[in-house]
């Protein structure tokens, strides 16, 4: 008999796609979709509860359905998404909490499985090269999303000891990126004009969107437990990514790309969280090795190569100098071979003719992006 999962969350993009992918996994039997309203989108085989997990009711949905794993997704990242601090506060710490605690009373349960994030390691210019999962952050969270994280792996720990029959299996995520997703960092990636931080390049380590599935429904097949960082390999520094993205930048001090971002935010453009402008000052690497040698997954994308799937669907808004030569080299007509240099009256040869200084400038530019 097949697994019996409930996931949460699922009336966002991420917790939809991956309980509608779940349902198609034939080691699987049932899928149950939670959240506090219907998803959007498609959701296939899976049997949607309108429940609120910050309610005790999560238990009885839990003990009638028969469950025997859970896939928690229902944290958020944004306040403005979850309609102010307060309810987001609300929704990731006490959620959590009334889940474990149903959860605890679940005889059924075997498996649970907690997608937390690299978030919880902060960014500051304190931080090491690689994060691996025995770190702590070198400046503990006062507030905001990586508070939260920080409070529920907490308590996930704490039901680890109160229930050591569950494996429990926390999975601490890149920034998740792809052509679909909306997140913090892709709402900042898609701004025609992307404000950096003067005299700062973060490094950048992400996970595709296909990879979050993958590594989510591996997690729960797989019969580990433990906490994995998850990332796709290497790191690209800011200025490489936005470049490749052709975004146009403009560098400014850290306090006034917050206040840019609050403008932002105000909006609703884009979410600037303070974790997320330490991000964008520091960046953050994380070390995979125990998710290859414990967890035995390994992403399909690369950081790269998720940037570079990411770009498929942006408009380039850089990059002029580039469109400008390559257009003038497909208008100029092909010479086969070097061309005759001109004769002077005594006919020898002259020496080629300088490159307009302008022309030459133009081209260094071009070289360096």
């Amino acid at each position: 008999m097949g697994k019996v999962v409930l996931v949460t969350g699922v009336s966002r993009d991420l917790g939809r796609k991956f309980a509608r992918t779940l349902a198609a996994d034939p080691d699987v039997d049932r899928v149950i979709g939670v959240d506090v309203v219907p998803p959007r989108g498609d959701i296939g085989a899976v049997s949607f509860v309108r429940a609120d997990i910050r309610n005790p009711v999560i238990a009885k949905v839990i003990a009638k359905e028969d469950v025997d794993t859970v896939v928690h997704m229902s944290v958020i990242a944004t306040p403005g998404t979850a309609g102010g601090r307060n309810t987001m506060k609300e929704l990731n710490v006490i959620g959590t909490m009334q889940l474990l605690a149903a959860c605890q009373r679940a005889a059924s349960l075997q498996h649970l499985v907690v997608k937390s994030t690299t978030t919880v390691y902060g960014a500051s210019s304190r931080d090491p090269a690689m994060f691996t999962e025995d770190m702590q952050p070198r400046r503990a969270p006062r507030s905001g999303y990586a508070k939260d994280v920080a409070e529920i792996e907490g308590y996930v720990r704490g039901f680890a000891r109160r229930r050591p029959d569950v494996r429990v299996t926390t999975l601490r995520c890149a920034n998740v990126l792809g052509p679909a997703v909306v997140s913090p960092l892709t709402s900042y990636l898609r701004l025609p004009v992307v404000p950096t931080v003067l005299g700062y390049d973060a490094r950048l380590q992400v996970l595709h969107e296909r990879d979050l599935y993958g590594v989510l429904q591996h997690a729960v097949r797989a019969d580990v437990a433990g906490t994995f960082n998850v990332a796709g390999d290497g790191i690209l520094m800011l200025s490489q990514a936005l470049r490749r993205l052709q975004r146009p930048t403009v560098s400014m001090p850290g306090f006034a790309v917050g206040r840019v971002g609050n403008l932002l935010r105000q909006a609703r453009v884009a979410d600037f969280s303070p974790e997320q402008l330490g991000f964008l000052t520091y960046g953050r690497g994380v070390d995979t090795t125990r998710m290859r040698a414990e967890l035995g997954f390994e992403p399909t994308m690369t950081t790269a190569e998720t940037f570079a799937d990411f770009a498929t669907t942006l408009t380039p808004t850089g990059g002029r100098t580039e469109r400008v030569l390559a257009g003038l080299a497909q208008a100029l007509p092909e010479v086969e071979g070097p061309a005759p240099a001109p004769l002077d009256a005594a006919g020898d040869a002259q020496p080629a003719p300088r490159r307009p200084r302008a022309v030459a400038a133009a081209r260094e530019g071009a070289d360096h992006g």
